[in-house]
């Protein structure tokens, strides 16, 4: 959607802040579906359920291509956004489920890998193919997409063992846990950071650093390489040190989103900028996936959907308080300031959590067999408790 709100804007007779409502609508859309979606779904078979997930999704975008008014655009990103949580849930587990003890991290990184596949080849296509042949076209592409995926999980995701069921009251309590409930705030505060830049990155390029609308597809794809960079190094990481991990990478995206406030009028060091804020910004995403996973305990899957909530709430108030700077009249490069004090509080948190975590228990961690947790023999020693 970020590429293409130029041209919605342009079309439907609306501001651009005023068109980043649909980034809004459409992470609103997964904040409400992911847990929703994956409590109906629980006794679903997984690979099922990814299936029909992907049908919504599908469905949603046919929906947008055909909206009329924007309006109703923003209810077909709303539709397209309810199963994005619990697909991404429910597949994180599945990941998990399918390697060995210790290289869990490494699985999830990995199907997170899909997401910057999506902004190297597929953001930038979009956008070239909206400027060229309008929007709607774009969302009739994608909706083919979506067929084509739906084919590809019914014929490559292996049938997994039945999961061991807690009830909905006993996830729900799995939930209510403080770590998973900080968890679940570091990933608000910290990854809003990115998107109140990236939601309107493409304007900043045109706006401020000078760069054609046709170099914009260029700019995003760059942002993409630097999520692979970013993807490729989170999961070892993560597998190794899950704290430090965490720390490291929400300081980074700090220091380098109030930068970008200083880089972007210069078109080389903003491309550098460009690529650092995709790869630190999507280094925090393993961390953060795994460590909602890990303390859930006894539920996962609903814990990996609820942090996909918590991703895409950020994303909501990051593209919500990036328009409101703008539309206060603070300049085009005021989002990477807010940017910059959002990632900031996302690290206050994760201290504070890892703080409140030192001492305690190591939790139990995902297994690849039956969804359930292995057990511990004993504590893990206070100077491990960062790791968990």
């Amino acid at each position: 959607m970020m590429g293409l709100l130029p041209d919605v804007a342009d079309d439907l007779g609306t501001s651009v802040p005023t068109a980043g409502y649909l980034v809004s609508a459409y992470a609103l859309g997964v904040v409400i579906g992911a847990p929703l979606l994956t409590a109906l779904g629980s006794r679903v078979p997984r690979k099922r359920m990814l299936v029909v997930l992907m049908a919504v999704f599908t469905v949603g975008n046919l929906a947008s291509a055909l909206a009329p008014t924007f309006g109703l655009l923003v209810a077909g990103r709303l539709l397209a956004g309810l199963p994005h949580g619990a697909f991404f849930g429910v597949g994180a587990v599945v990941a998990a489920r399918l390697v060995k003890e210790g290289r869990q991290a490494r699985a999830v990184a990995t199907m997170f890998l899909g997401l910057t596949v999506a902004n190297i080849v597929g953001v930038p296509a979009a956008t070239l193919l909206g400027q060229h042949l309008g929007w709607r076209a774009t969302f009739l592409v994608v909706a083919a997409v979506g067929l084509v995926a739906m084919a590809a999980l019914a014929r490559l995701i292996p049938q997994l063992p039945a999961e061991r069921h807690t009830g909905l009251a006993g996830e729900l309590r799995a939930l209510g846990d403080r770590q998973v409930l900080l968890g679940l705030l570091t990933t608000v505060f910290g990854f809003a950071g990115v998107f109140a830049v990236y939601s309107y990155l493409a304007s900043m390029m045109t706006e401020v650093t000078g760069f054609a609308a046709g170099s914009v597809p260029l700019v995003l794809a760059l942002f993409g390489i630097g999520m692979t960079l970013g993807a490729l190094a989170a999961g070892p990481l993560t597998d190794r040190a899950l704290r430090p991990t965490l720390y490291g990478s929400l300081g980074a995206l700090a220091l380098v989103l109030a930068a970008f406030h200083f880089t972007a009028p210069v078109k080389w060091a903003a491309l550098v900028t460009v690529v650092l804020v995709g790869g630190i910004g999507f280094l925090t995403t393993t961390p953060l996936q795994m460590l909602v996973m890990n303390k859930a305990r006894q539920a996962p899957t609903l814990a990996a959907a609820s942090n996909q909530s918590a991703f895409n709430l950020a994303n909501a108030g990051g593209a919500w308080i990036g328009g409101l700077v703008l539309s206060a009249g603070w300049g085009w490069t005021s989002p990477t300031v807010a940017g910059a004090v959002l990632a900031a509080a996302g690290l206050v948190v994760a201290v504070a959590a890892g703080l409140l975590d030192r001492g305690a228990p190591d939790p139990a961690r995902i297994v690849a067999r039956g969804g359930e947790p292995e057990p511990t023999a004993a504590p893990a020693p206070a100077t491990d408790a960062v790791n968990s």
